[in-house]
């Protein structure tokens, strides 16, 4: 007995469970029906906007389509206007043709006379006008054509002067042609000498030579390396050069615009001392060097001109010694100024 009570105690324990889980389902739907309902709520706010936006778009197509009746209407209205008026001067043209037609047989009104002849007047009137305009115009024409005539003149007459000018023009260029080029003649002629005279002096040095129009001493003859103050030893070396150009002072004429330019040169082998930033200043400064030394000696200042080419002008372009030692000079150029 006691052991059925157990039995049905067990039996009826199991609804809760049932209830649990019909609870659980239960919300669970109720949950699923509230975000459906949600969902189709926005979804018909949504639906809604664009039933606005539709409509909109649709009320503004309407208009659109209102206005291009209108327009089509109006050109048709004009169309109609513009037929209404060719029509008119169809008519109008034919009226003239009528009237023109009458008065070639005599048969025009008087009225019809009477205005044909205040146009005739009128016509006549405009005509004495453009008849005074004409007579105006022909005479300005005229008072132009004796201004082009005088211009015409005065044309001719400045093309004779022209070609009086360019003749004289050529004829003074070739005579200065001729006499530029006796000037280079006597100063190559001047030149040579001077060349001639230097080698007397000077001898066969292998240190001190002439190259094609210039005459080229090495560096080493006059300075110490790296250096610009002549040496004490250059001295009799500048002495006999600066003896030869005083006699050539002397012997060309003092028209001829001689100078002697004297250029420095160096190595590629940069210096970058305080002294001298760069080769073209160590050059420069040799040059000076030898022009201050040639003016001391008596040579006029104005017939000496100092350059400088630092390493830019080689006589070498090997990077042995003796290429360098060639590239260190001081040449000297006899040259128009």
């Amino acid at each position: 007995m006691a052991g059925r009570l157990v039995r049905r105690d067990r039996a009826l324990n199991v609804w809760p469970g049932y209830v649990d889980a019909l609870t659980t389902l239960l919300l669970s739907v109720v949950f699923l029906l509230t975000i459906f309902v949600t969902g189709q709520f926005f979804l018909s706010q949504e639906l809604s906007g664009r039933d606005t936006v539709l409509e909109r778009l649709n009320r503004q197509i309407s208009e659109l389509t209102d206005l291009l009746a209108l327009e089509r209407s109006g050109k048709r209205a004009l169309e109609e206007t513009a037929a209404g008026l060719r029509a008119n001067l169809s008519g109008s043209e034919a009226e003239r043709t009528r009237l023109q037609g009458l008065l070639a047989t005599g048969q025009g009104a008087e009225g019809k006379a009477a205005e044909l002849g205040r146009q005739l007047d009128a016509e006549k009137g405009a005509t004495a006008r453009a008849l005074s305009q004409v007579d105006l115009l022909t005479q300005q024409i005229s008072a132009m054509r004796q201004q082009l005539a005088a211009l015409e003149d005065a044309l001719a007459a400045s093309e004779t002067r022209d070609r009086e000018s360019q003749a004289r023009i050529a004829d003074l260029g070739s005579r200065l042609n001729v006499a530029l080029a006796q000037r280079v003649q006597e100063l190559a002629r001047y030149r040579s000498d001077f060349f001639g005279r230097l080698r007397q002096i000077l001898g066969n040095r292998p240190d001190i030579r002439i190259v094609g129009d210039r005459f080229v001493l090495q560096s080493e003859v006059l300075f110490s390396a790296g250096q610009a103050v002549l040496k004490p030893e250059a001295g009799p070396e500048i002495d006999r050069i600066a003896s030869a150009i005083l006699e050539l002072n002397r012997q060309i004429p003092a028209d001829i615009p001689w100078v002697l330019r004297v250029d420095g040169h160096t190595d590629a082998r940069p210096i970058a001392s305080s002294q001298f930033p760069s080769n073209w200043a160590l050059s420069a400064a040799r040059a000076i060097a030898v022009v201050q030394y040639l003016v001391g000696k008596g040579i006029p200042p104005q017939r000496l001109l100092a350059g400088a080419f630092g390493e830019f002008q080689p006589l070498d372009a090997g990077t042995s010694e003796e290429a360098y030692a060639r590239n260190r000079r001081i040449e000297m150029k006899l040259t128009e100024r």
